[in-house]
């Protein structure tokens, strides 16, 4: 992809496409988005649908290291992006922790419904004096909801080893996106996603340090629709 905005009209149109979930909605800012992932795509190599998360988290964090701190969950580091993405196809749910998650995904290019988890629970977490976000993952999976959903965590680190427990008590998602950030809990919230992700079969993608944050998560779990809507379009085969 060329990083500069001198295309044809067509090609304009639809490269602007590409990007109008990223914010863009007039022609300047479209053209900024576009030279922006063409900057990207310059120091992530696109070998594997792998790279298109490792490219989605370099732009996301301005950071070209951050590359190197995401990781994958699977037989092959590329299935979380079919899972998710044939989630995105099916018209799967995606439930993300916070507003914040939420209001970042796209949309565009898919029909699947998009909820927050936060402000259910309330009861579990007056009970128990747990943190909302995490009352509030469980009680989503007591009514089933993280089935065959792809599950997004992005802020709270524990909602993410609520999800993790969930997963080891029978739930399956169909994707994983877990980049809760913080000093207390979010490595090790996030290490666990990954050891019982691995070990129950559940494709996940996170990231190691940290770092991470709610724009990292929306930014990863678009590329999901991005590669659903390049799957249709058939230029690329899950």
């Amino acid at each position: 992809m060329s990083d500069t905005p001198d295309t044809t009209p067509q090609d304009d149109e639809s490269d602007h496409e590409a990007y109008a979930d990223l914010g863009a909605t007039t022609e300047a800012a479209m053209d900024i988005a576009q030279t922006s992932m063409g900057r990207v795509h310059e120091l992530v190599p696109q070998e594997t649908l792998a790279d298109r998360l490792r490219a989605k988290s370099v732009h996301a964090t301005g950071d070209p290291e951050f590359q190197h701190l995401v990781r994958f969950t699977g037989d092959d580091e590329s299935d979380p992006v079919r899972a998710g993405a044939r989630a995105v196809l099916d018209e799967r749910p995606i439930v993300t922790d916070i507003t914040m998650v939420k209001a970042g995904i796209t949309g565009r290019g898919h029909d699947c419904e998009v909820c927050k988890a936060i402000g259910n629970g309330a009861e579990l977490a007056a009970e128990t004096g747990m943190t909302r976000t995490a009352a509030a993952v469980l009680e989503l999976d007591r009514e089933r909801v993280y089935d065959d959903a792809i599950a997004v965590v992005g802020n709270a680190p524990t909602a993410a080893l609520a999800l993790a427990d969930c997963i080891e008590d029978g739930t399956r998602p169909a994707a994983v996106v877990a980049t809760p950030v913080g000093f207390v809990k979010a490595a090790d919230s996030r290490e666990r996603i990954r050891e019982v992700c691995a070990e129950h079969g559940v494709p996940a993608v996170t990231n190691v340090g940290r770092r991470g944050g709610s724009g990292l998560a929306a930014g990863l779990t678009n590329e999901f629709v991005h590669v659903a809507s390049d799957v249709r379009e058939g230029a690329v085969e899950l």
